[in-house]
């Protein structure tokens, strides 16, 4: 079964499609194509595993049972039903249509959806299982079903709860970017794990964690569970045990690093501390309480790279103004340095001063927020960084 070729689905933030087909390519798996949050490749049972686990800007991981069109629920009943669901789920398999999402479709409600396709797949399913009723009582087998302009796209969800939860952040403070955005951001920018970085506003420490794992070339998803795990017969169990060992044989911590995380809560420099040592990269990282006026570095060619506040997390317009302002000034009393600033501040530029090399507009699930790139100048090729 690992010989078996399928197509898969891993859906990302919208805007990042490029840094999710890059990691694909880097892997060696085959990349078909993207559209809008997500992108198509392909493989075998092996390539399922290496994305789950190394994936480090993907939502999930699904495998792509087929896909149809329909107009009406009879439509999607037969179409459904034509499915080669034998293929997938053993006879006492728990399955059932976990989310369905319409856009521009002439079938719109997600629970009838669930329920047409619920019963044609109990159908067919009856044609090759000599039963009436199915237990359910083996393993998981969620699907995910999309309908865009009446096309029906119908997935395994391979993964289970979404790939940004690395299983390191037991803590949290007020609205933390999620970890895959956060990885997501450190790829698409210049910063490699022997640059300087600093995340003047580090939160519960999602960027320097990320960016420490990354240096240390820990694996987002080797410390996580996933649902197809639970599938011998598809995955066997020996591939996860194979790419896991060969995931841990790639670790390297007694590297050097100069990776910072401020903030002036001391509570939230406390969170993110214990998340670091979780993550199993506590002694990469130089977390401190201080405030944004007191950012500074002896260095060139650094990075500050941060989710500042925006919004309801801080007072008046007023102070949120002067708060962008001053880390505009910070940063342009580093010379030669890069920043990337993710908010959802709407004069967040005017504030910063200067115009960004690049404004991209990436949604944080519903948000809209935007990246702005401040690009710095290069270190030296020859290694005399300054």
């Amino acid at each position: 079964m690992t010989e078996r070729n399928w197509h898969f689905t891993a859906p990302c933030h919208f805007g990042l499609e490029a840094v999710l087909k890059r990691e694909l390519a880097d892997l060696g798996l085959a990349v078909q194509g993207a559209q809008a949050g997500r992108v198509h490749f392909s493989g075998d049972a092996r390539a399922l595993v290496r994305a789950n686990l190394c994936l480090q800007s993907a939502e999930r991981v699904l495998l792509e049972v087929g896909r149809f069109t329909a107009t009406s629920y009879e439509e999607l009943f037969q179409g459904t039903k034509a499915l080669p669901w034998e293929d997938f789920l053993p006879e006492h398999g728990r399955f059932w249509v976990k989310k369905a999402s319409t856009v521009k479709s002439a079938l719109f409600s997600p629970s009838d959806i669930q329920r047409v396709m619920k019963k044609a797949m109990v159908e067919r399913m009856k044609q090759h299982y000599p039963r009436e009723h199915f237990p359910e009582d083996g393993a998981d087998y969620p699907i995910r079903v999309s309908l865009l302009k009446d096309e029906v796209s119908v997935c395994l969800d391979t993964t289970g709860d979404s790939l940004h939860k690395r299983g390191y952040r037991k803590l949290e403070v007020a609205a933390p970017i999620a970890e895959n955005l956060a990885a997501a951001i450190l790829l698409l920018s210049p910063w490699r794990g022997d640059r300087i970085l600093v995340d003047p506003f580090c939160g519960s420490g999602t960027f320097p964690i990320e960016a420490a794992r990354m240096a240390a070339h820990i694996a987002p998803g080797l410390d996580r569970r996933f649902t197809a795990e639970q599938w011998p017969e598809l995955v066997p169990a020996a591939l996860w045990q194979e790419e896991r060992a060969s995931l841990r044989a790639q670790i390297r911590t007694d590297i050097e690093t100069d990776i910072q995380g401020y903030d002036i809560d001391p509570a939230a420099v406390e969170v993110a501390r214990k998340n670091a040592e979780a993550a199993g990269v506590a002694d990469l990282i130089h977390f401190q309480v201080r405030p944004l006026a007191a950012l500074s570095h002896r260095k060139k060619y650094g990075f500050i790279i941060t989710n500042p506040p925006y919004g309801e997390r801080i007072g008046n317009a007023g102070e949120l103004y002067g708060l962008y302002r001053e880390l505009g000034e910070r940063y342009r009393a580093l010379p030669d340095w890069s920043m990337y600033v993710i908010t959802g501040y709407e004069d967040a530029e005017k504030a910063l001063g200067g115009r960004p090399d690049k404004n991209r507009k990436i949604y944080n699930g519903m948000l809209q927020t935007r990246l702005y790139e401040y690009r710095g100048a290069k270190p030296p090729k020859q290694g005399n960084r300054a």
